[in-house]
C-alpha cells in the first residue's frame, strides 16, 4: 500500500504530517529533506517511481512530497500508475493556497502556470485572470522579463513569496521587469503572484487601434481572413515576416494566444510595432530588426505557422528555405497584392516543387448610407501545408 502525502509549507521535515508515520515500512522523499532514519530512502523522482511501482503490494510505503501532492506534484502522476485500491493521497497546503491566504485573495481569481524546469508556458493561462501564480526556478525571473519585454512596469504588480513557511519567509512586492536577479539566492524555493493592472482589450481590433506609417496596415477584414487561413492554435509559434505595423501578429496573439516573432526592416515601422506591442500587452513576442532573410539560418526556433505579408523580392527568393524551417504539419500563408510578386512567388515554389493552393479575395466596403462604394485592392493568398518526409515520398 502506498500513501502519498504533502509536507505543506516550510522546512524540509515531516513535522507538518499529522498522522503516525511509524507504521510505514519505508518512507521515501527527496534529498532536500532533513529527516534521517534507517527506513527513509532519499530518492530522485525516477528512482522513487520505480521503487513504488515494484513494491506497492509488498510494503507499507509513505511517499512524502513538498507542498501539496495535488498541486503540480509528481505524486499524482505516480498515483495514476498504481491500482486505485493500493494508493491513498493525503493532501496538504499548496504554495498557491498559502499565498492566497496571506494576501486575502480568492483562488478563483488566480490562474497558474509552472516555469519550474520549463521554458515554455501556456499563454491561455498567463495574464488572463486577475492574478497569475507562477511556480519558479532560478531561471524563471529572466524568462518572465523576456516574455514581458514590451510591457511597462505599471502594467503589472508582482509579489514574491520567498521561502514560504520558513522562519525567514518573505512576501513582498517587487519590480519584476527591473528586478536584480543577484539580489537574492534564486536557488531557494520561491513563487510569484502577478496581478494584471490593465483591462484586456477586445480580441478583434479596429484599424485605428494600431499606430501605422501612412496607413501601412493589413486592413481589418483582410487581417481576419489571413488569421482564419493560418488555422492558428494556442501556443503555436507564428513568424510574421514583413510585419509592417505588427497588426496580424498582435491580433493573432490576442485571439489565439500564440507566440510570435516579427521581422521588419523599416526603422519607422519598427517603432510603430514596438508601440503597438506595448499598447496591446503582447506576451512572449520577439521583434527582429533588419533583413528578414538574414535571420533564417541562425534561428533555432521552429515555427508552426509562417505568414509572409511583406519583405520584398529577397524574401520571396527564400520561400523554399522558409518551407524547410516550417514545422512538420505546419502552415505557411503568403499574401500578394501585385501580379509581379505573385508571379515571382509561384515561380519560386514551382521550382522547389512545393505544392500550394491559391485564394483570390475581393472585398468591397461601403461608407455612409450605403452610397459610397469602396472596393479594396485584390488580394491573393497562397496557402502551403508542410508535409513530413514520409508523406512527401
Amino acid at each position: 500500500m502506498v500513501t502519498i502525502a504533502g509536507n505543506g509549507m516550510g522546512d524540509y521535515t515531516f513535522t507538518n504530517l499529522d498522522f503516525d508515520i511509524s507504521r510505514f515500512d519505508k518512507i521515501i522523499c527527496d534529498s532536500n529533506f532533513k529527516e534521517e532514519a534507517s527506513n527513509i530512502l532519499k530518492l530522485k523522482y525516477k528512482e522513487a517511481k520505480e521503487y513504488l511501482l515494484e513494491n506497492y503490494d509488498k510494503e507499507e510505503i509513505l511517499y512524502v512530497v513538498t507542498g501539496s501532492p495535488l498541486f503540480f506534484s509528481a505524486g499524482t502522476i505516480i498515483a495514476k500508475n498504481l491500482p486505485k485500491d493500493r494508493v491513498k493521497i493525503v493532501n496538504n497546503t499548496s504554495s498557491k493556497t498559502y499565498m492566497c491566504e496571506k494576501l486575502f485573495i480568492s483562488e478563483t481569481e488566480v490562474d497558474v502556470i509552472s516555469l519550474h524546469g520549463r521554458v515554455d508556458f501556456d499563454l491561455q493561462n498567463f495574464l488572463q485572470n486577475k492574478y497569475t501564480f507562477v511556480l519558479c526556478d532560478k531561471f524563471t525571473i529572466a524568462r518572465l522579463k523576456s516574455a514581458l519585454s514590451f510591457f511597462e512596469a505599471k502594467s503589472i504588480t508582482t509579489t514574491i513569496g520567498y521561502k514560504l513557511g520558513f522562519v525567514d519567509e518573505k512576501i513582498e512586492e517587487i519590480d519584476l521587469l527591473n528586478f536584480d536577479e543577484n539580489s537574492i539566492d534564486l536557488s531557494q524555493p520561491f513563487v510569484l503572484l502577478i496581478k494584471k493592472e490593465f483591462e484586456s482589450k477586445n480580441i478583434i481590433s479596429e484599424d485605428v487601434e494600431f499606430e501605422t506609417e501612412r496607413g501601412m496596415i493589413t486592413k481589418k477584414y483582410k487581417r481576419q481572413l489571413t488569421l482564419q487561413n493560418l488555422d492558428l492554435e494556442p501556443n503555436n509559434l507564428l513568424w510574421d515576416i514583413g510585419a509592417g505595423s505588427g497588426s496580424c501578429a498582435i491580433e493573432a496573439y490576442k485571439r489565439y494566444k500564440v507566440k510570435t516573432t516579427l521581422f521588419e526592416k523599416n526603422e519607422t515601422r519598427v517603432e510603430f510595432i514596438k508601440q503597438n506591442l506595448t499598447n496591446h500587452y503582447v506576451v512572449n513576442t520577439k521583434l527582429l530588426i533588419g533583413e528578414a532573410q538574414e535571420y533564417f539560418d541562425s534561428l533555432e526556433e521552429i515555427p508552426q505557422r509562417i505568414f509572409v505579408g511583406g519583405g520584398g523580392v529577397e524574401v520571396i527568393k527564400q520561400l523554399p528555405k522558409l518551407y524547410e524551417k516550417l514545422d512538420n504539419d505546419g502552415i505557411m500563408l503568403i499574401n500578394a497584392i501585385t501580379l509581379k510578386h505573385l508571379n515571382l512567388m509561384l515561380t519560386a515554389l514551382n521550382e522547389a516543387k512545393i505544392e500550394y493552393e491559391i485564394h483570390s479575395i475581393s472585398l468591397t466596403t461601403y461608407k455612409g448610407k450605403l452610397d459610397l462604394v469602396e472596393p479594396e485592392r485584390q488580394l491573393f493568398q497562397i496557402k502551403i501545408y508542410k508535409k513530413n518526409k514520409e508523406e512527401e515520398n
